[in-house]
């Protein structure tokens, strides 16, 4: 007897409906984009990619090197990181920004995005909200929506150095909100929060019994007269309900390794501990000796590269400033930066283009000059466009002399 095939409601979908609504990064499909034209023999700036172009400090590698060798980390360890790191992660964070912590409140993750994505799946409920600024990473609304939660936006533009005020948030608030996601330094902005508007909106957060989700990410890459400040620091009351994310990403040149770590209150750690052992597991743990060796060593490697990228920083400022029509906010810390390009909209460009939002100027840029940034609206903020300027001082001055003569080239 032949069993009948499997019947299936014409409406049942292949793809769930939380997975299908996420939507794709905007980042990662621009820069994967220009590594294809790259790949094809096109000679094609990028600006896309938001990580370091330096190789990762050598005493770093070695330590990945001597951890291969040993039979320990062939094994699995537990779930949340190896006892050294995290006691190795609280002395590093008191070091740094003056957060004393316990090493039972840290647990290592697969990078900075799965801190990110364990918190709000740890704190949210459906239905609660998470007030987030805009412009924003990405990454932050997808990860609300797929923890249940609702992403509340704030909008902030160049003319308040794209910082929230407390009054906003006031004002967005309400019976449902739960958290207040807070970062600086900023990607996409670049704008790093003064510490009088952080410790105002820390005590908001603690008068309204809000949860606040810091990412730290960038901690170490401040430029100028600008100061990094940890909230649970300036507004100690806080410190019960908050969680700080941060990763050795960007800060020691290891985004491939795929280590971050998120800090909290015990009961949180202990519940996110729980969450990512029946998803991922331990983290690697030849990257979690590299990130032993890198966060107990000291910074001299991530002040050279900071001393280069803030030269990268004023020259891409300097050079987007200088072009007709262009208005940039000068970035403050991270390692982007995000021009007002709305007065480039709606101009003929060639083959007779006339693109109306700046995901249309970015395909036009892509085409014709062979330039890559991601538009705005992949940030929540239409009419800009992020550059990273995580690459060679000649590449910097090279793409935006190109985005400059197509604009010169181009009519109203």
């Amino acid at each position: 007897m032949v069993a009948e095939p499997a019947r299936f409601s014409p409406h049942q979908s292949r793809i769930s409906q939380r997975v299908a609504s996420v939507e794709p990064s905007a980042t990662l499909a621009i820069d994967a984009k220009a590594k294809a034209l790259r790949a094809a023999g096109e000679d094609v700036v990028g600006f896309g990619a938001g990580e370091p172009d330096f190789a990762t400090p050598q005493v770093i590698v070695e330590a990945a090197v001597a951890a291969c060798r040993d039979p320990r980390n062939h094994r699995y360890t537990p779930t949340a990181g190896l006892p050294e790191l995290r006691a190795a992660i609280a002395e590093k964070t008191a070091r740094d920004s003056g957060f004393e912590v316990s090493a039972s409140q840290v647990l290592v993750t697969n990078g900075g995005k799965h801190a990110v994505s364990n918190t709000f799946e740890t704190l949210c409920d459906p239905g609660d909200e998470v007030i987030v600024a805009a412009p924003y990473w990405t990454t932050y609304p997808e990860a609300i929506r797929l923890a249940g939660g609702v992403p509340v936006f704030v909008e902030t533009d160049e003319a308040s150095g794209f910082q929230v005020t407390p009054e906003q948030l006031e004002r967005a608030a309400t019976d449902r909100t739960k958290i207040l996601l807070f970062v600086s330094p900023s990607n996409p902005t670049g704008a790093v929060y003064e510490k009088t508007v952080m410790a105002a909106i820390g005590r908001l957060a603690v008068e309204r019994g809000w949860w606040v989700v810091a990412d730290e990410i960038y901690e170490h890459l401040v430029y100028g007269s600008c100061e990094q400040h940890s909230m649970p620091v300036l507004v100690p009351g806080l410190a019960d309900r908050c969680v700080v994310v941060n990763g050795v990403a960007k800060t020691y040149a290891m985004t491939g390794w795929r280590v971050g770590w998120m800090i909290g209150p015990t009961d949180v750690i202990e519940a996110a501990s729980n969450l990512q052992s029946h998803m991922t597991s331990n983290v690697n743990n030849v990257a979690q000796r590299a990130t032993l060796a890198a966060v107990s060593g000291d910074l001299s490697a991530v002040a050279e590269m900071r001393q280069v990228f803030d030269r990268r920083r004023r020259l891409i400022y300097e050079k987007l400033s200088a072009i007709e029509g262009v208005s940039c906010f000068e970035p403050e810390g991270a390692f982007y930066a995000f021009p007002n390009l709305k007065r480039l909209l709606g101009r003929q460009y060639c083959a007779g283009r006339r693109p109306q939002t700046t995901l249309e100027l970015a395909e036009v840029v892509l085409e014709y000059a062979k330039v890559a940034f991601v538009p705005g609206e992949a940030f929540g903020a239409p009419g800009y466009g992020r550059f990273s300027y995580a690459l060679s001082d000649a590449d910097i001055a090279k793409g935006i002399d190109r985005i400059a003569e197509l604009v010169a080239e181009s009519s109203e």
